[in-house]
């Protein structure tokens, strides 16, 4: 249980430093635009508009997204319902986030855990868009760490998450 105190003694400092580190007008509200961006309604947006595009691929994309998705949401909730650690106003004093979270735990990110399974998926039908794919992916991990309501540690397993089912989603089905 020591690791665990020693991981989050980490995980305060190093968002600590983040908090100290903004300009908070401006990095807010970037923050929330780009947070908003991983809502959900871009992902169903974008495989509509690709499946339709590209019928035989992009439905096959489609039926992988929706049982990638199943499941990653299904993980989510067990992890943050069963370590149900709380979110960075709760746990630190005096300090109060930007916005209002959806829900009350912390541990891992919803947002940056989708956002990476997205990145995951669309970048196996089109590669060209990696690079923007990741570098909004991490900025989607690092507005949530910028808003106040995750610890860096819960974007980081969040990122893993996504990705891993991703890429088991990938590898077990056909497309």
């Amino acid at each position: 249980m020591k690791w665990l105190q020693r991981i989050q003694h980490l995980d305060t400092l190093t968002f600590n430093w983040c908090m100290a580190r903004r300009r908070r007008e401006r990095i807010t509200a970037l923050s929330r635009a780009v947070s908003r961006t991983a809502d959900g309604w871009l992902y169903l947006l974008f495989f509509a508009v690709y499946g339709l595009a590209q019928p035989e691929s992009g439905m096959a994309l489609v039926k992988v997204a929706v049982w990638a998705f199943a499941v990653e949401r299904a993980i989510y909730w067990v992890l943050k319902n069963t370590c149900r650690r709380n979110r960075p106003q709760e746990a630190i004093d005096d300090f109060t986030s930007f916005i209002i979270p959806s829900d009350k735990f912390s541990f891992p990110s919803g947002h940056t855990s989708a956002a990476f399974l997205f990145t995951v998926l669309v970048a196996s039908q089109l590669p060209v868009l990696v690079p923007a794919l990741l570098f909004w992916s991490c900025c989607v991990a690092m507005s949530r760490i910028f808003l106040g309501v995750h610890f860096p540690t819960d974007t980081l397993v969040g990122a893993t998450l996504g990705s891993l089912v991703g890429f088991w989603a990938l590898g077990g089905f056909v497309l």
